[in-house]
């Protein structure tokens, strides 16, 4: 077997039509859908049609210009999620415009849903966008607790091309919209801009069980792509993973595609893991060559340690310190996104902590 041959021998997941047809019926549950079932009969077909073929893109073009094989058929998603993170890039690297800071809630929480009542991580975000929009951000908020209460709202598992070959792992992702496999609604497409526009990211987020929340991890591994990641999919002809194994052993260069943003970690938990999941994010950031603000801008914290959680909201109302410290992580992070663009050169000196040793 040659090095580059890649390896097979998992069991197929293809199904037969019969079981496509009743799982993708499944959505149309509600006895309302009752009346329209012989049309719904006939999009399953269809939708059958496109999966047997393995349609994954329908709509396409030649890549033309600019691109290794300029005959190759881009998908048209990939195009469009392609020219948006150029145009934040162009934004971005814009000195005439304000500088921008990302702020991610990272709890799946929301009063929009089953909890019934909003979390701790979005008051924190609360107060960290109005801090920063003070200090003359604009200020982009991410709410990852969207993929629980938002229809339509989805983000895929990363599929891992990057540990084929780097060069299969394409930047923004190809993965996704597959089409035939019915893996549409993909959010991804739509967060690349908001990394690559920003100059600074903050990220506040509860602990699940030692770790982040769920849609925390999923953007996680979805942004392998921004971190080594092929722009060009013409250069390995789509999904072609020998061609990509090729090219990484021909040399690779790993082009880091958010490098030299500055970026800020807000971890609360309510009686252990805190300080695992800040070290793993701060980890994971500083290896996708995204910079550290001041020591100010990281925090693990916990609210009501051991308390009962139905009263874990008035516990943050109580902890006005911290509160005082989201305030000044934000502060500290803008004020470090406006030096490193060269705004502003002043250290944090009027930045307090209100909890002095």
């Amino acid at each position: 077997m040659a090095e580059t041959t890649p390896r097979k021998g998992m069991p197929d997941p293809k199904l037969d039509r019969e079981a496509f047809v009743a799982r993708y019926l499944e959505q149309f549950h509600d006895p309302a859908f009752r009346r329209l079932d012989g049309a719904l009969a006939e999009i399953a077909a269809v939708a059958w049609e496109a999966y047997d073929a393995g349609r994954k893109a329908p709509l396409t073009r030649k890549a033309g210009p600019g691109f290794a094989d300029p005959d190759y058929d881009l998908a048209l998603d990939w195009l469009d999620a392609r020219d948006a993170i150029l145009k934040a890039q162009r934004e971005h690297d814009d000195l005439q415009r304000p500088p921008r800071l990302l702020l991610i809630n990272a709890a799946s929480r929301s009063e929009h849903t089953c909890p019934g009542e909003m979390s701790k991580t979005w008051r924190l975000t609360e107060i960290a966008r109005d801090t920063a929009t003070s200090e003359g951000m604009e200020v982009d908020v991410l709410d990852l607790s969207r993929l629980s209460s938002e229809y339509g709202r989805k983000i895929y598992p990363c599929k891992t091309c990057f540990s084929t070959a780097a060069p299969l792992c394409h930047w923004p992702c190809s993965c996704y919209p597959n089409h035939s496999l019915g893996q549409t609604q993909d959010w991804m497409n739509a967060i690349y801009p908001m990394w690559v526009a920003a100059h600074g990211i903050m990220i506040v987020t509860p602990v699940n069980w030692y770790h982040t929340s769920s849609p925390m991890k999923l953007m996680i591994d979805r942004l392998v792509c921004a971190d080594g990641g092929n722009p060009d999919p013409t250069r390995t002809h789509g999904k072609d993973a020998e061609a990509a194994k090729k090219i990484e052993l021909e040399g690779w260069n790993y082009p880091r595609h958010l490098a030299g943003r500055g970026y800020s970690v807000i971890v609360h938990g309510d009686a252990e893991g805190a300080t695992e999941v800040r070290r793993a994010l701060s980890d994971w950031l500083s290896s996708m060559e995204l910079v550290p603000a001041s020591g100010a801008c990281h925090l693990e914290r916990y609210i009501g340690y051991w308390e009962p959680y139905a009263t874990s909201h008035t516990a943050l109302d109580r902890d006005q310190a911290l509160l005082r410290e989201v305030e000044i992580a934000a502060r500290a992070l803008a004020r470090h996104v406006r030096r490193r663009r060269g705004r502003e050169t002043p250290p944090d000196t009027d930045l307090k902590e209100p909890r002095q040793k």
